[in-house]
């Protein structure tokens, strides 16, 4: 991979991991399911009028739709909203990945691998780790959340995967269109019209800055570029790039937010990101043996 290709891998995973961030400080403006309406609100438009549809169903399109929005981004905010850190929950989130491995493994029957059992074991101790920590910075509702949340990503990637080739920035545009019915119902019914007015009317620039950066920033560059270096380049060179969100996840956090890094903490991150690395990599080393 050429350095500027590797450079902008990095920027990708760097805008990934802080957004963590952004969005605990758009939470101080705006209740989560708003937020979350909000952010898909302006990943559709006005990109919609100038992104041709991609080709692929309008089922596809409203399933990972719904999958992302009130399944994956509405849980994620809702934790993140006085239920578990950011840093945490950049991490913990990152069991995706063996939630998308173990529903492929369960709907295409294919064998599961001892390296892949002892990489979710590695990463199970280090969910088990935050549980057995639990404090202001962790509640159990807030790790449940972020594991639901995990799970409908890893719904969303499984769609993804039987897509074929599609131009992923124009499917991220129009399939942003039907998480914002759902999720503005649900910020209806939870949150009620006079908080969202409220919100609304109260949100300064920082709170708008951060939804911007929520549709910009996260979906159309992260996704944008992701999906173009996936395009020159094997997935086995760039995915494993993804395992430094957690990092920037965290460091973000204890540098902007000041959350503490205690040592189990740093244990529960090097045994989760343990256990990925190894569902990663040892393909890849057996391979080069």
């Amino acid at each position: 991979m050429p350095v500027s290709h590797l450079l902008l891998a990095l920027a990708v995973v760097a805008v990934w991991g802080t957004n963590f961030v952004v969005i605990r400080w758009g939470l101080d403006g705006l209740p989560p399911f708003l937020f979350a309406t909000l952010r898909f609100a302006l990943s559709a438009l006005p990109w919609l009028l100038f992104v041709p549809r991609p080709a692929t169903s309008w089922r596809s399109m409203a399933a990972v739709g719904v999958l992302l929005g009130p399944g994956q981004f509405g849980l994620l905010f809702f934790a993140i909203d006085g239920r578990i850190s950011p840093g945490l929950a950049s991490l913990v989130v990152q069991v995706q990945v063996f939630f998308t491995i173990g529903l492929s493994l369960w709907l295409m029957h294919e064998r599961v691998r001892g390296f892949q059992v002892a990489g979710l074991l590695l990463a199970i101790a280090g969910l088990g780790l935050i549980a057995a920590n639990l404090d202001a910075t962790v509640t159990m509702a807030g790790l449940g959340l972020i594991i639901g949340a995990a799970f409908f990503w890893a719904c969303a990637n499984l769609m993804v995967k039987t897509l074929g080739e599609v131009n992923m920035l124009h499917f991220m545009v129009w399939s942003s269109v039907f998480a914002v019915p759902p999720l503005l119902l649900i910020s209806l019914l939870v949150e009620g019209p006079a908080l969202i007015a409220q919100s609304l009317r109260a949100a300064d620039g920082v709170v708008w800055a951060s939804v911007l950066w929520q549709a910009i920033g996260n979906t159309l560059f992260g996704y944008g570029a992701w999906n173009w270096l996936l395009a020159r380049h094997p997935a086995a060179t760039v995915t494993p790039m993804a395992l430094l969100v957690p990092v920037f996840g965290l460091s973000a956090s204890a540098f902007s937010l000041g959350e503490a890094m205690p040592g189990w903490k740093l244990g529960a991150c090097a045994l989760v990101l343990g256990g990925l690395a190894v569902i990663v990599f040892w393909p890849r080393w057996r391979r080069g043996r």
